[in-house]
């Protein structure tokens, strides 16, 4: 996780997860592997299979970009990502109303599945490992820390529990609620 710098117009000075919109090259990006059938599933829920895939490429991109860490390899300045080790936790919408919106999915890989210095763009501030308890007593956004509790709860369920359970999107003002 890592603080969101005071001059970001959405979220500043809030802790969150590394994350950020699928460019198009994300759409082009080599894997090493692909993704899971189980989080295949989940994204395709509510994206094609282009943009499931899409949205893996980049959230391994923007882990690289914004904490330096590399899921799957280095090549150059890109990365071939191991969409193989990504897990869908949840999903998050912002209302309708709001001037900035997201629409994001959230994703955990097992620890052992990156490598890497923690080392940064300076998009994120205060970059490091935070159990979810220390991430509880910094400034989180309430999204953020709607996440970590769902992100607990997954981690308690066995396997395939995991690839089983209703998926869980927030939207409004944090309402959680099943996928349809």
């Amino acid at each position: 996780m890592g603080k969101r710098h005071s001059r970001h117009r959405f979220m500043p000075d809030v802790m969150v997860f590394p994350g950020g919109r699928v460019d198009p090259d994300d759409h082009r990006q080599p894997a090493l592997s692909e993704l899971g059938a189980a989080a295949r599933r989940m994204l395709e829920r509510h994206a094609t299979a282009a943009r499931a895939r899409a949205i893996g490429i980049a959230a391994a991109r923007e882990l690289f970009e914004e904490t330096g860490l590399v899921l799957g390899e280095r090549r150059g300045e890109a990365v071939a990502a191991e969409l193989g080790a990504l897990h869908y936790v949840c999903r998050a919408v912002t209302p309708s109303g709001r001037p900035i919106r997201f629409n994001a999915r959230f994703l955990a890989v097992p620890a052992e599945a990156v490598h890497g210095e923690i080392a940064g763009s300076g998009e994120l501030e205060r970059l490091g490992w935070y159990t979810p308890e220390a991430a509880h007593r910094l400034h989180v956004a309430d999204i953020t820390g709607k996440v970590l509790v769902e992100f607990l709860d997954w981690l308690e369920m066995s396997p395939r529990a995991r690839t089983s359970r209703p998926l869980i999107v927030f939207r409004g003002m944090d309402n959680r609620h099943q996928e349809r």
